[in-house]
């Protein structure tokens, strides 16, 4: 049925279930679509497994916002999202300058350079949530054998449209930041700007497919090396 808990007087997690799964995320998009426009919702952040609901406690109470939680979960119960989210094409360039940990993830699996591209480029992704920097892209549907953990240590700086894998996901990097993610490529894309009516390019339930671009080719679409 879901376990709803308080956080603070002006939020709510709500979890639909257990794992990291297409399933479980599908009944998470499917209680966002149900909650929103609910009285005094303020924010939806949809999780892995979970929503996080901001409200206004002014506007209406945690009893009254849990009941109608509570129905909209018995009501999306066992029913996925009704619409798929977009399908979104990525360019990425996989040259080992813009992916230093390219030739190390061949080697651990013993694959080629060129059979890890294949295999990274290959599935349709599912964008499952976005954090932990602005903008930064959690994707599920990677190839299990290029399954790898993160680095000992994480770097410093890792810049802007990075794609690496972690464990079992997938992911970018919306902004310059910190990370540990095994870096294979780069996008030319701007993931995240603070300029746009909607910063983040990419929302939790879209689908993402990545299309491999030589060095030329992400350097011409205003790519920085």
């Amino acid at each position: 049925m879901g376990r709803i808990r308080l956080c603070g007087d002006s939020a709510l997690s709500v979890e639909v279930g257990q794992g990291i799964s297409a399933a479980v995320h599908r009944r998470v998009l499917a209680l966002r679509d149900r909650v929103e426009g609910e009285s005094g919702v303020v924010a939806l952040v949809p999780g892995y497994r979970s929503l996080f609901i901001q409200y206004d406690p002014w506007e209406v109470s945690a009893e009254a916002l849990i009941a109608a939680v509570q129905t909209a979960l018995a009501r999306t119960s066992g029913r996925p999202a009704a619409a798929e989210g977009r399908l979104m094409e990525i360019p990425v360039c996989y040259d080992p300058s813009l992916g230093p940990d390219l030739e190390e993830v061949a080697r651990v699996h013993g694959l080629s350079g060129a059979e890890v591209v294949r295999r990274h480029a290959a599935p349709v992704y599912t964008v499952y949530l976005l954090g932990f920097t602005p903008g930064f892209v959690f994707l599920g549907g990677l190839d299990p054998r290029l399954r790898t953990p993160r680095l000992p240590e994480p770097r410093s700086r890792v810049p802007a449209g990075s794609v690496g894998i972690a464990g079992s996901q997938t992911g970018a990097y919306a902004v310059p930041s910190p990370g540990g993610w095994r870096l294979v490529g780069r996008t030319p894309l701007r993931l995240f700007d603070a300029g746009r009516a909607e910063p983040a390019l990419l929302r939790p339930g879209d689908r993402v497919r990545f299309r491999p671009i030589s060095l030329a080719e992400y350097g011409s679409s205003g790519g920085e090396s």
